[in-house]
């Protein structure tokens, strides 16, 4: 096996909001951020900098102020995973909804930021991921409101979105939306989407997004482990994350999936005592 003893470990950056911090969290059985990490031991470190509710307003701000300079890190890869909450409604009282256009600047604006680009790493972008309007409607319900602050189609406008500025800056995407809608039985081009209120309950996609229930939820920064439901994960989504994920590293990166980099210091039976 090819061994590499030179240097810091390189870093794989997970940045994003709510979804990408909770990713972390295993106690209901499958965590994405440590089965990455697994897959990438002794290879990459990998930093999770997920940040509950922000848009990507907020992450332009934030993100010289954690990006490592190329003297502190070498950042190998990095997966930018926003939209979930820019895509809330006009007008809706969290006050986090992000124009469309807005939206596709801004993902531009963090792919081209300087501190980025002085690291040039591998660069992911992920589609934010379709919502359930039923499990919103129950959140709303348990929280004592009945506002709707997202709905199905509008979430799909800021999927497309991303993969629309992908295509144009040349960066892969992983498109999300469109690998749990399939496995909830969307179809390309088909106007009915899963989620909708306009559609019979998806059994299939409520069993990838959250119900609230997982006891990993009262240790996020929510106030209410309601506020989770039908939008954040539940491991069978991360697992379809994980998967698309890899396979988009594979398919775009080959360089940079875990068998083509080396181990970091020697075997046991080599290293220097």
């Amino acid at each position: 096996m090819t061994m590499d003893s030179t240097g810091p470990y390189g870093q794989i950056i997970l940045f994003g909001d709510s979804i990408t911090e909770m990713s972390s969290q295993g106690d209901n059985g499958f965590a994405f951020m440590p089965t990455l990490q697994n897959a990438y031991m002794r290879r990459l470190d990998v930093i999770n900098r997920g940040f509950s509710g922000y848009n990507t307003a907020h992450a332009n701000k934030v993100l010289p102020r954690f990006m490592p300079s190329t003297e502190q890190a070498r950042v190998r890869i990095m997966v930018i995973w926003f939209g979930a909450n820019d895509a809330c409604l006009p007008g809706s009282s969290s006050q986090q909804h992000i124009p469309l256009e807005e939206f596709k600047q801004n993902l531009k604006d963090i792919v081209n930021h300087d501190s980025v680009r002085d690291q040039q790493p591998s660069i992911i972008l992920i589609t934010p991921p379709p919502v359930d309007e039923y499990g919103l409607e129950a959140a709303g319900l348990l929280n004592g409101t009945s506002e709707v602050s997202r709905t199905a189609e509008h979430t799909k406008k800021y999927a497309d979105a991303c993969v629309e500025i992908g295509r144009e800056i040349k960066v892969p995407v992983l498109d999300l939306w469109s690998a749990l809608m399939t496995r909830a039985g969307w179809k390309q081009g088909d106007s009915h989407l899963p989620g909708s209120k306009g559609q019979p309950k998806n059994a299939v996609l409520a069993e990838m997004l959250s119900d609230g229930k997982n006891s990993q939820l009262s240790r996020t920064s929510f106030n209410s482990p309601s506020a989770l439901i039908g939008l954040h994960f539940n491991p069978e989504g991360y697992r379809v994350l994980f998967q698309a994920l890899m396979n988009t590293i594979e398919t775009n990166w080959p360089k940079d999936s875990p068998s083509a980099i080396p181990f970091r210091f020697p075997l046991w039976t080599e290293a220097p005592k």
